[in-house]
């Protein structure tokens, strides 16, 4: 075929400025130049690249291109049970032998030790330690054998099983009844609709080992797997390692097609309706299916840009409806997100007011065709794009402080879907580059594509009781109809030029300084009496924590008080702050990288907050305005008692809040500050009381201690605690908190409930008694938490496989009265709910008759002392440790102490603290089994 070249210069230039536009466009982005990546000959991918955050460790995964889609009907559930199998006895690691080993290490089995079961893939994660290069090795050696070296042994297999089926039975519940009816619409009946991780009862009880062979033979193979390698770690070393420890992995002779399953679109509406005896309250979920957008050009890239933008404003929009006073919906958000499959979702979630279905549906659907219609305006814009860019802004600074796990969780999803990792740098390059161009007709058009009127499912969920008044899909089309026909008017909203304190108050003064040399804390004494507790450091760059504190709390309010003592933070702090109500403040926070919340709890009051360096004036600015500028809102306050009203009269449908309520009032003698929420407890919450109480509590800042970690300039800080802090009213007094006596009753208490309908029963095994504060006691306390969750996870899950994840969970306080507990959980059948009981006081017993094995000692010891290292290293770990040394007047310089205390712990000590602890003359047991 000839073509015709004759065109005129102007055409020809402009063609040619446009294919060299479009080129560039569809270039792929690169990736990371700070990554190592390359492909072995029997096709296995890896990806190695050095990071410091956190200094002497790694991250390492095993990813798999094989998840549940890809089995057979005899194999439902089989992915997900080799990658328990996969802990349970490999090549160079048999049966325990691996976790065993891991735990001597000192990494945590759940907690570091982790892996999933998706529908598409399987992921092994194993951060591990880098300066001891054995136990890097034998790490990269447990990769290997996760990759085709799992021996799934007959015995161990069937001891798996029941692991397997109790994590499936923690799933049962409305929840998941509700989830058995929504998925085959949300995924349009597609192969992935059965083929949940999880598997069929049928499948787990019943299949014969070779059958999870075949599917491990078929597709753990090399071609479909990734290394990830990210830490501080040698790249060209860990390539040589990786080339000789996977290249003798073998794919199949005649390997089974890897299909890639996608869910289609089918370009119809779909609508359901499901009730439940458990479902408290009614809601409403409408997906609007579109196929996956993945960033593999800058061209697509654009379109990400673009997508965000639009997602963030669709989400605040909603979100502010919901916050007027007069919304009748208790919950209305929505955003833009992945979904599976190949499909991404514009998700929106309603909930309305009880018996008012049609008008929140009405009212949501307004705002949302008012967006699709009208769309947005030019202030929407300047706001998402400013928090976008200060978000980018913020990480960039942070670019040599990623943790090795959000790295490695990038190269997981280039591997597994080819999506973009290009780094930091680039991806902010590319957002300053695009960003300004992206136009708000482009956004607006975006709306109207988001918002289609096809693929479009509404699921609508709701109590048994309402069944009868469901309404049916004609209906729900009505009032779309309606509102499609119906006059709407085009958002506005005022704009605001003043900042938060437009007159500052006259500054106070630094009077008495101190150091602690050794913690690197300062101390500042200001004039008005408030205390200054500082600890700069350098683990993040753009990273400011703080505390405030103050002894008293709802403690010195009498019980008729105190529902409006202790809602009194929530409430005032919803109803905005300063100038600005609730819907103004965050608007003009906007862009900030800014958080702060008041809190009043049973015997102090304080704030907790963060911010970035930049924004460390508008915290102080914030924090300042929490202590002298509250507001009132009588209509706000109305509709959090409406709403909140509407979900106490909903909440004894949920079996597991029946329990809960059960537990907290039968631990807190049932004490009324300790019994559930009831309507009459609501209606005793008076609006002036609370707004009287927050006040009071937050009048005398002389009676607060302000933490602050972080990188912080002190002389900044100087100059805003001067100024914002010292400013500050101060009565000269002091408080403390009251004791009320409320603490876990003495003897023996046994406590069953009956609520729901699941085969599935819930236990807590609660010990406590009175105890001597020290740092030798906390520590036994801490070492025998540990040690006891080895043994009931060896005993209950590995031996009985009983229980999916038992958990031992210790607490200790110094006041009002030293106290200490210790509280066992788990999830169970009903029927196995003695016999576990049993297991679980006779592990105790042993614990204190036969005393503690020298190896569960060792694993604590590494297991902690590796914990600590990370400690020493993380600002949220020193802002609770200050603060909590001082609030318990400790000395701050404990910490310095522990590893040396941890290396000398012994045998004895802990079986001494285990029959001084787990004292089974206070013991409280209580359990939740099904409705007979």
């Amino acid at each position: 075929m000839k073509l015709n070249l004759k065109y005129t210069i102007s055409q020809g230039l402009a063609l040619i400025i446009t294919a060299i536009t479009s080129v560039a466009s569809a270039q792929s982005l690169p990736l990371d130049k700070l990554v190592k990546t390359g492909r072995l000959t029997n096709g296995l991918t890896y990806y190695i690249r050095k990071n410091t955050e956190p200094q002497k460790r790694a991250t390492l995964y095993l990813v798999v291109k094989a998840g549940s889609i890809l089995e057979n009907d005899d194999q439902q559930g089989l992915a997900h049970f080799i990658e328990h199998m996969s802990f349970n006895g490999t090549k160079n690691f048999p049966k325990n032998e691996l976790i065993n080993y891991l735990q001597r290490s000192g990494i945590r089995f759940g907690a570091d030790l982790n892996a999933y079961t998706g529908f598409d893939e399987t992921v092994y994660q194993l951060p591990i330690p880098t300066d001891k290069p054995d136990i890097l090795k034998h790490g990269l050696q447990i990769l290997r054998d996760w990759a085709q070296d799992a021996t799934l042994d007959p015995a161990e297999i069937n001891s798996e099983r029941g692991v397997i089926l109790e994590e499936k039975r923690l799933r049962m519940g409305a929840q998941q009844r509700v989830q058995d009816q929504t998925l085959p619409v949300v995924l349009n009946d597609s192969r992935y609709v059965n083929r949940l991780p999880i598997g069929t009862d049928e499948v787990l009880k019943n299949f014969k080992p070779a059958v999870i062979r075949s599917f491990y033979k078929d597709w753990y193979r090399p071609n479909l797997q990734a290394v990830i390698i990210v830490g501080d770690i040698d790249v060209t070393a860990i390539e040589t390692q990786i080339k000789t420890l996977f290249s003798d992995l073998k794919n199949p002779i005649q390997p089974k097609l890897r299909t890639v399953y996608a869910i289609p679109l089918t370009g119809k509406n779909q609508f359901k309706t499901i009730t439940d005896s458990e479902i408290p309250q009614t809601s409403v979920d409408i997906s609007i299916k579109f196929k996956e957008r993945i960033n593999k050009t800058e061209a697509d890239f654009r379109k990400s840009l673009i997508t965000n933008l639009f997602s963030s404003m669709f989400s605040s929009r909603l979100a502010e409806s919901a916050k007027k006073p007069d919304a009748p919906f208790l919950k209305l958000s929505g955003g833009y997100g992945s979904m599976m499959g190949g499909l991404d979702a514009l998700s929106i979630e309603l909930v309305p007011k009880k018996c008012q279905l049609k008008n929140g549906f009405i009212s949501a659907w307004t705002i949302i065709e008012g967006i699709k219609r009208n769309g947005f305006i030019a202030t929407e814009l300047q706001r998402s794009k400013q928090s976008l860019l200060s978000q980018m802004q913020a990480a960039l600074k942070e670019k040599d402080k990623q943790s090795s796990t959000s790295l490695a969780d990038q190269y997981k999803t280039h591997f597994l879907k080819g999506e973009a990792a290009t780094g930091i740098e680039t991806e902010n390059k590319l957002v300053n580059e695009i960003l300004p161009g992206i136009t708000l007709a482009e956004i607006n058009a975006a709306a109207k594509m988001f918002l289609k009127a096809t693929d479009r499912d509404i699921i609508i969920t709701g109590p048994e009781s309402e069944k009868t008044i469901m309404p049916v899909k004609n209906e729900v089309d009505g009032w779309i109809n309606t509102v499609e026909n119906a006059t709407i008017k085009p958002y506005t909203e005022t704009t605001f030029s003043n900042g938060l304190i437009t007159n500052l108050p006259p500054k106070g003064k630094i009077v008495s300084e101190k150091r602690i040399p050794e913690i690197g804390v300062m101390e500042w004494m200001l004039s008005n009496g408030a205390k200054i507790v500082l600890k700069p450091t350098d683990f993040k760059h753009d990273e400011i924590s703080f505390l405030a504190l103050s002894p008293g709390g709802t403690s010195l309010y009498n019980n008729q008080d105190y529902e409006s003592a202790a809602n009194a933070a929530g409430i005032v702090a919803s109803f905005g702050l300063g100038e600005y109500d609730n819907i103004s403040l965050p608007k003009i926070l906007n862009g900030k990288q800014v958080s702060i919340q008041p809190f009043i709890s049973d015997r102090v009051e304080g704030l907790q907050g963060g911010s970035s360096v930049k924004d460390l004036h508008t915290a102080m600015e914030l924090l300042h305005l929490y202590f002298t500028s509250p507001r009132k809102d009588t209509a706000l306050f109305a509709k959090i008692i409406r709403n909140s009203a509407e979900r106490i009269a909903n909440r004894y449908t949920d079996p597991d809040a029946i329990f809960s309520d059960t537990v907290s009032a039968v631990l807190g003698g049932y004490n009324p500050r300790r019994t559930g929420p009831t309507l009459d407890k609501l209606k005793s919450i008076e609006l002036d009381k609370a707004v009287q109480i927050y006040k009071e509590r937050f009048a005398n800042a002389g009676d607060f201690t302000f933490f602050f970690v972080g990188n912080i300039n002190s002389d900044s800080l100087k100059s805003y605690a001067e100024q914002y802090i010292g400013s500050l009213p101060s009565s000269g007094f002091t408080e403390s908190a009251k004791d009320l006596g409320i603490h876990i009753p003495s003897g023996k208490i046994a406590k069953t409930v009956n609520a729901g309908k699941e085969d599935k029963a819930t236990v807590r095994m609660v010990f406590s008694g009175n105890y001597e504060f020290n740092p030798k006691n906390n520590l036994s306390l801490n070492a025998l938490q540990e040690i006891l969750q080895y043994r009931l996870t060896e005993r209950l899950r590995e031996t009985e496989g009983g229980v999916y994840t038992p958990s031992a969970q210790m607490s200790n306080n110094k006041y009002p009265t030293a106290r200490y507990s210790f509280t066992v959980g788990f999830g169970c059948a009903p029927a196995n709910v003695e016999k576990l009981i049993s297991a679980t006081l006779d592990e105790i017993r042993k614990l204190k008759e036969n005393g503690i094995s020298a190896v569960d000692l060792q694993k604590f010891k590494a297991e902690e002392l590796r914990q600590n290292e990370l400690a020493a290293k993380d600002n949220g770990f020193w802002l609770n440790y200050i603060s909590g040394q001082y609030l318990n007047q400790e000395d701050p310089l404990s910490f310095l102490k522990l590893n040396e205390a941890i290396e000398k712990l012994d045998t004895a000590t802990l079986q001494q603290a285990a029959k001084t602890f787990f004292n089974e003359d206070n013991y409280v047991r209580l359990v939740l089994l099904p409705k007979e």
